[in-house]
C-alpha cells in the first residue's frame, strides 16, 4: 500500500496492510524511530519483492477524511507549488486529525435559557450590558462553548447569568444530519445602481465564473456579498467566506448573523483544536451554512459548496510564507473552477495579478465607483514636510488640522506602520546603536515594558542604562513608533483621549474587538494605529486620516513595493469620511514630487495600478513573468551560498529562462542564520513547472543540501 507521509520528501512510501483502506483514509505507521499519521494513496502497482516493508499499525478511518473535490484540489496544489503531497495533505487537516484523533464529534457543553430567563425582561440587565447581550443571543437559540468564545462573550457574564439561574449548561451531542433552514434576519439594504448590477450579474450567470468586485472603500462590497449569497443559501448550498486576518472575522460574523438566521462557523488560529475540528466537521457534514475563515479555510471540506468569497483579495496575509507556501486566493479560484461554483474576489485595491486577469477577461470585472449612501470620496492632500519642525513625526500644519477637526467633535486617525516607542536606541555621545544579536537589524525600544525587542526574530532584553561601548547614560530613542506617537498626542491634546491599536496593545484575547468597538462608537477622538486598522474597518466618525511616514516604500528594492504602497495608502485613506461628512486624507512626505505619489493622488488607485501593469509588462515581472525562488539559510554564510550554487548547477540552460543569484536576502542574517536566494524567471508557467519537476528529484539526492535549510517558493510574494 502507498502512504503519503508528512515529511519533506516528494514520494510515497510502501507499507504492508491487512485489507485495503479507502483512498484518503488515515493510517498510523512506523517511520524510522517515530510513529506518524499518514494518508492512504491506494495499492502499490508492482511492489518490489526484494524490499522489506513495515506494516501499518492502525487504520484510523473507515473512509476518506477528504471529500473528492478537496482531494483533487490538494493534488493540484502539490503539483503546482512543487511541495510534497504528504505535507500538503497533512496541512489541510485540523491539528487533532493530524495527531490521529477520530474524525467524529464529541459531546460538548451547550448553554440555553431557563424558564426564568425566558420571562426576564432584558431591561432588568441594562446595568450589565454583557449579560444583556448574551441573554438576548441565547433567546435566539442554543449556544455552544465555542460559540461563546467566537462571539467574544465574557466568561464573567456567562457565570453571572448561570448564578442568577437565567441560563443553564447542558451536555450537547452534535448530530451530523446536514439539515438547516434558511431565514432572513435583518432586511437587505437598498442597493445603488452599481451594486444592483453586480448582484444581478452574479445571479444571472449561465455558468459559474470568477468575479473581481473592485469597489472603492466604503462602496458597500459586503452588501453585495450578502445579497449574492442569499440565493445560494436559499437553495441549501454552503458558502465559504475568506478574510485575510483574524481581526476581521468577528465583525464579518456579526454582519452575517444579523442578515441570515443560518448556522455560521468560524475557522482561524485563535480557536482551540477541538473547536476547529468541530467547525471542520460541521462544514464537511453540511451542518454549517456559512464558514468564515482565514487562509487555511480554503482547505475545508464541504458537503454542498455553492459559492466562495475572498474579501480583501489583495492582502499579503493570504499567502503562506513558510512550510507549504500556497496562496489562498489562487487556490480559491482553482477550487471554484474545479467544483463549478462562483468565486467573488472583493477589494478596493486589486492585486496586479487579479486586475490583469480581469482586463484579459479571464475574470468578470464588476466595479463600484461610488461610496454607498451619502458618503463622499475623501479629499487627498500631499504635505511637504521638508525643513518643517516635527514633533514625534507630526508637522505643525497637521497638528492644526487635527485640532480643528477635534473641536468640531469629529474623530482623527493617525497612521504609522511602526510599533514600539522608537525603531532604535542611540548613544548620544558616541553614536552606538543597539543592534540585535541574531539579525541584521536594530532593536526596537518598547518604553512601557522597559525592553528592547527585535521585531524580526523576537529576541528581547532589558532596556540598558548605559552605552555598551562608552558607558554613557545619554541613551535616546531614534525615530518614532506608535507608542511614542500616542504619548505625544496625549500631551498635545490633553482634553481628547487617545486610543492606540497595534499588535502590542491588542495582545489580550478580545482586546482588539473592544478597541475597534470603542473606536466605532467615538469613545476616543484620536486613533493611532498600524496596518491593523487599515483593513476593512468602518469608523463612521473619522473625518481626518493622516499618514505620517510613507517615504520608505518609495525607494524599496522590492518590485512589489509600489503596488503595496498604493494599496496601503488607498486602504488607510478609505477610513475617512465613510458616513455623511466628507473626509480628508493628509500624506506627509519629504518627496511630494515623486511620480508614484502624484499618480496615486491625482488619478486614483485604478489608474495607478494600470500604469504599474505597463511597467511590469516591460520588465516581464508578474503577472507577465513567472517566478520561483529558492532560499537557503545556515549558521555559516558560505554553506548557504554553496547550497544555492549547487542548486543553480542543476538548472538546465534555456533561452527563455533567467537565473539570478545566488545573492543575499534583503536581511542577510535573521535569527542567527545567514540567508541567500536564487531566483528563476521565465515567461511561461509551463516551462517553469517542467524545469522544477526536472530539478527537484535531483536535489533530494544531494547530500550537501542536507547541511542547510532550503526551500522553494513558487510565485513568491516576499523577498525580505
Amino acid at each position: 500500500m502507498k502512504v503519503a507521509v508528512p515529511v519533506p520528501l516528494a514520494r510515497a512510501f510502501d507499507y504492508d496492510c491487512v485489507g485495503a483502506p479507502e483512498l484518503g483514509a488515515r493510517v498510523k505507521i512506523p517511520f524510522g524511530n517515530r510513529q506518524l499519521v499518514g494518508v492512504c494513496l491506494g495499492v502499490a502497482q508492482q511492489p518490489d519483492p526484494q524490499v522489506k516493508r513495515k506494516a501499518v499499525q492502525q487504520v484510523i478511518d473507515p473512509e476518506s477524511v477528504f471529500t473528492p473535490a478537496l482531494w483533487r484540489l490538494l493534488h493540484w496544489a502539490s503539483d503546482y507549488y512543487q511541495h510534497p503531497l504528504g505535507e500538503v495533505l497533512h496541512h489541510a487537516l485540523p491539528v487533532l486529525l493530524r495527531q490521529g484523533e477520530a474524525a467524529n464529534y464529541q459531546t460538548t457543553q451547550g448553554f440555553r435559557v431557563t424558564a426564568q430567563g425566558a420571562r426576564c425582561e432584558l431591561n432588568e440587565l441594562r446595568r450589565a450590558p454583557q449579560q444583556q447581550r448574551l441573554l438576548a443571543a441565547l433567546r435566539k437559540g442554543v449556544l455552544l462553548r465555542r460559540d461563546i468564545s467566537a462571539q467574544e462573550f465574557s466568561a464573567a457574564a456567562l457565570k453571572a447569568l448561570q448564578d442568577k439561574e437565567l441560563i443553564e449548561a447542558f451536555t450537547y451531542q452534535p448530530v451530523g444530519d446536514g439539515e438547516w433552514a434558511f431565514a432572513i434576519g435583518a432586511e437587505p439594504l437598498q442597493l445603488n445602481p452599481e451594486q444592483a448590477l453586480a448582484v444581478a450579474a452574479i445571479g444571472a450567470a449561465r455558468k459559474p465564473q470568477t468575479y473581481l468586485l473592485e469597489g472603492v472603500t466604503g462602496s458597500g462590497k459586503t452588501e453585495v456579498y450578502l445579497q449574492a449569497m442569499a440565493d445560494v443559501l436559499r437553495r441549501g448550498k454552503q458558502v465559504l467566506v475568506m478574510v485575510p486576518e483574524i481581526g476581521l472575522t468577528p465583525q464579518t460574523l456579526r454582519r452575517f448573523q444579523q442578515r441570515f438566521q443560518v448556522p455560521i462557523v468560524m475557522l482561524h488560529s485563535a480557536l482551540t483544536d477541538r473547536e476547529r475540528l468541530d467547525a471542520w466537521l460541521d462544514a464537511k457534514h453540511g451542518n454549517a451554512a456559512i464558514v468564515i475563515g482565514t487562509r487555511s479555510a480554503v482547505f475545508t471540506p464541504f458537503a454542498k459548496l455553492g459559492m466562495i468569497i475572498v474579501d480583501e483579495e489583495h492582502d499579503s496575509s493570504l499567502k503562506q510564507q513558510d512550510g507549504f507556501r500556497y496562496h489562498a486566493r489562487d487556490l480559491a479560484v482553482v477550487r471554484g473552477q474545479q467544483e463549478q461554483v462562483p468565486v467573488i474576489l472583493g477589494t478596493a485595491t486589486p492585486a496586479l495579478e487579479t486586475l490583469n486577469n480581469a482586463l484579459q477577461q479571464r475574470y468578470v470585472h464588476l466595479q463600484l465607483t461610488q461610496r454607498a449612501g451619502q458618503a463622499k470620496p475623501a479629499r487627498q492632500t500631499v504635505l511637504d514636510i521638508k525643513n518643517m519642525p516635527l514633533k514625534a513625526g507630526l508637522s505643525v500644519t497637521l497638528i492644526d488640522r487635527m485640532r480643528a477637526e477635534l473641536e468640531r467633535g469629529q474623530q482623527v486617525l493617525v497612521f504609522l506602520n511602526r510599533r514600539g516607542y522608537a525603531p532604535s536606541l542611540l548613544c548620544h555621545e558616541c553614536g552606538w546603536l543597539a543592534q540585535c544579536r541574531r539579525c541584521d537589524a536594530y532593536y526596537t525600544v518598547h518604553q512601557r515594558q522597559h525592553m528592547l525587542q527585535c521585531h524580526h526574530c523576537g529576541d528581547q532584553q532589558r532596556l540598558p542604562l548605559q552605552c555598551h561601548d562608552c558607558g554613557s547614560t545619554q541613551l535616546v530613542g531614534r525615530g518614532v513608533g506608535t507608542e511614542q506617537l500616542e504619548q505625544t498626542l496625549a500631551e498635545l491634546f490633553p482634553d481628547y483621549p487617545v486610543l492606540r491599536i497595534d499588535r502590542d496593545s491588542t495582545r489580550r484575547k478580545g482586546s482588539l474587538q473592544k478597541h475597534l468597538s470603542d473606536a466605532t462608537d467615538n469613545k476616543f477622538p484620536i486613533l493611532v494605529g498600524t496596518q491593523m486598522i487599515a483593513k476593512g474597518h468602518h469608523f463612521p466618525h473619522v473625518t481626518l486620516v493622516a499618514l505620517l511616514d510613507i517615504d520608505g516604500a518609495l525607494y524599496s528594492a522590492d518590485f512589489r513595493a509600489a503596488e503595496r504602497l498604493g494599496q496601503l495608502i488607498t486602504q488607510v485613506a478609505g477610513r475617512a469620511g465613510r458616513a455623511s461628512q466628507q473626509g480628508t486624507v493628509v500624506l506627509q512626505t519629504h518627496h511630494p514630487e515623486h511620480d508614484l505619489l502624484q499618480d496615486l493622488v491625482h488619478n486614483g488607485y485604478s489608474a495607478f495600478a494600470r500604469s504599474l501593469l505597463q511597467e511590469r509588462k516591460l520588465t516581464q515581472l508578474p503577472p507577465f513573468g513567472q517566478l520561483a525562488l529558492f532560499r537557503a539559510e545556515a549558521h555559516d554564510a558560505q554553506q548557504a551560498l554553496q547550497a544555492l550554487q549547487t542548486i543553480a548547477a542543476q538548472i538546465p540552460q534555456h533561452p527563455d529562462l533567467v537565473v539570478l543569484g545566488p545573492m543575499p536576502a534583503v536581511m542577510e542574517r535573521r535569527a542567527g542564520r545567514y540567508r541567500y536566494q536564487l531566483l528563476l524567471q521565465c515567461q511561461q508557467r509551463g516551462l517553469r513547472q517542467q524545469v522544477l519537476q526536472h530539478v527537484l528529484p535531483k536535489l533530494e539526492a544531494l547530500t550537501e543540501l542536507r547541511k542547510v535549510r532550503w526551500s522553494l517558493d513558487v510565485d513568491p510574494q516576499d523577498f525580505s
